[in-house]
């Protein structure tokens, strides 16, 4: 095998193929990067749960494949000091980089044990803008579950259909929903739940573009097509909760708030909660402010800030850090806080009749002297 390419180019391929590369297998090959030169040079990072293939334009003298150390790999075509680098392997896997005045040499493996990666085999995928799903997994992903023991809830739910696609993720505590409903529709329908940890690489890999990408559903994976990135994973299997049952919709306390202002007021009482404690904040709505307080061993903390509407003075209490993930989540300047009663849910909606977000979380029983 032998090529020449890009330097830039190629630091960034590797970068993003090694995400996915194990740390420890039982099949030594898969704790390197797979380099095939073909057509183009494709390098591929695969754990057996999710796998990275990334393509780069490169002049091709001799096709072949090898894995490469991926982190030695990354680390000397990062540091050389040319534009351009070229890379040879022998029949012995001797590799030859050479960019400018520098040269190295290092040793890969025979690529033979490298197992390949699924083939999603889907008749047609669903395209939308980068930045909408990034901005769909982004806002949603802090809710997943850790919870091993419901795997399914490890991962995020996605709802496509023929007006739009809705994303949600939940852990037993909150739930988060995004929805995108494009002017012409998807025109496609499935459901499937992809796992968090390569969702959190899709994201990384997503760009803030309308540039397109595309996925595909097959019977066991899901596969993400990005510009010249493409990422499979493993979907999880299981009955994941029917949060339409879950999510109220006809709460009778509406308020309007300004995301900034309550964010802010919140953060200032919660500096005297500590991870450890974990002391709630008790809210009271009245109207056109919201009281913020928090005791705890620490100290105490009180803070009021404006809203717009009546909340009929009615207390409840939050997990702290669960109410300020889903207002920093919010991607609008001002939201509606939809409240019924105090072991009643808060739900964050848009102001708008979009419904193109939610944000709902459960409320913590408040104790005397709390």
């Amino acid at each position: 095998m032998k090529f020449s390419c890009e330097k830039n180019l190629l630091v960034s391929a590797i970068s993003v193929a090694s995400r996915t590369v194990a740390m420890k297998s039982a099949i030594p090959a898969l704790e390197g990067i797979y380099i095939r030169a073909g057509v183009k040079v494709m390098l591929s990072g695969y754990n057996l749960e999710t796998g990275i293939t990334v393509g780069v334009d490169a002049e091709i003298r001799e096709t072949g494949e090898a894995i490469f150390p991926a982190r030695l790999f990354f680390d000397i075509v990062r540091k050389l000091p040319d534009d351009t680098v070229e890379v040879s392997v022998d029949e012995n896997f001797k590799v030859s980089i050479r960019g400018g005045i520098s040269s190295f040499s290092i040793t890969a493996m025979s690529a033979e044990d490298y197992p390949e990666l699924p083939d999603v085999e889907s008749e047609k995928g669903v395209v939308l803008p980068q930045k909408q799903l990034k901005e769909m997994i982004s806002g949603t992903i802090f809710a997943v579950s850790e919870n091993q023991a419901r795997p399914i809830h490890t991962g995020c739910l996605f709802e496509v259909a023929d007006d739009g696609i809705t994303v949600i993720a939940v852990d037993g505590y909150r739930l988060a929903l995004r929805r995108w409903t494009p002017e012409g529709g998807v025109g496609r329908q499935m459901k499937f739940v992809a796992p968090a940890a390569a969702l959190k690489e899709v994201e990384k890999i997503l760009t803030d573009s309308d540039d397109d990408c595309t996925f595909y559903l097959g019977t066991k994976h899901i596969l993400f097509t990005i510009g010249e990135a493409t990422l499979v994973c493993r979907i999880l299997e299981g009955e994941f909760l029917d949060w339409r049952r879950v999510l109220p919709e006809n709460n009778p306390i509406k308020l309007a708030a300004n995301v900034s202002a309550i964010t802010d007021s919140i953060e200032r009482v919660s500096l005297v909660i500590s991870e450890k404690l974990k002391s709630p904040v008790r809210c009271t709505f009245g109207d056109q402010t919201a009281d913020f307080r928090t005791i705890s061993t620490i100290g105490t903390a009180h803070d009021v800030c404006q809203i717009a509407g009546d909340g009929k003075d009615l207390e409840i209490g939050f997990n702290c850090r669960y109410l300020l993930d889903a207002l920093r989540a919010v991607p609008d300047g001002e939201c509606m806080l939809e409240l019924s009663n105090g072991l009643s849910p808060i739900v964050l909606t848009p102001c708008d009749d979009t419904r193109r977000y939610s944000y709902m979380v459960l409320p913590v029983r408040l104790k005397a002297g709390e």
